[in-house]
């Protein structure tokens, strides 16, 4: 159904070195970086995915506006634990480490940061143990 998502960040070169640290641990990578001259004006951005289709951008032109959230798919508990470490590393904070959310149903496996815009990022796995 969604395609992509795109946010507008406060610091794009801290935002993009917090997605750099953190998407990797999910399998995606930055398929994709745009510049000023290719926008044909201010707009700095950068695409996030998995085998080269962008499927999250982050770009200049100041915070979103409210809060975002936007949950990743992992392909295993140990995934949500690394996105988690990884995410702690590159300066986000705590939003509910990993771990099961019964609440949501049995299987549910996930972590939450808020990342450098206060974003709340989650990563879970719903495949069973």
């Amino acid at each position: 159904m969604i395609d992509h998502i795109g946010l507008s960040v406060a610091d794009y070169l801290m935002s993009k070195a917090f997605y750099d640290a953190v998407m990797p641990t999910l399998g995606a990578a930055c398929a994709m970086v745009v510049t000023p001259e290719e926008t044909g004006g201010t707009y700095e951005g950068a695409g996030y995915g998995v085998n080269g289709k962008p499927s999250l951008w982050i770009g200049t032109g100041g915070r979103t506006q409210g809060s975002v959230h936007v949950a990743f798919v992992a392909d295993s508990r140990t995934a949500v634990d690394a996105f988690y470490a990884a995410a702690m590393a590159a300066g986000a904070r705590d939003n509910g480490p990993p771990g099961i959310r019964t609440d949501y149903h049995p299987g549910y496996y996930a972590a939450f940061v808020l990342d450098p815009d206060g974003h709340n990022i989650e990563a879970v796995c719903q495949k069973p143990a």
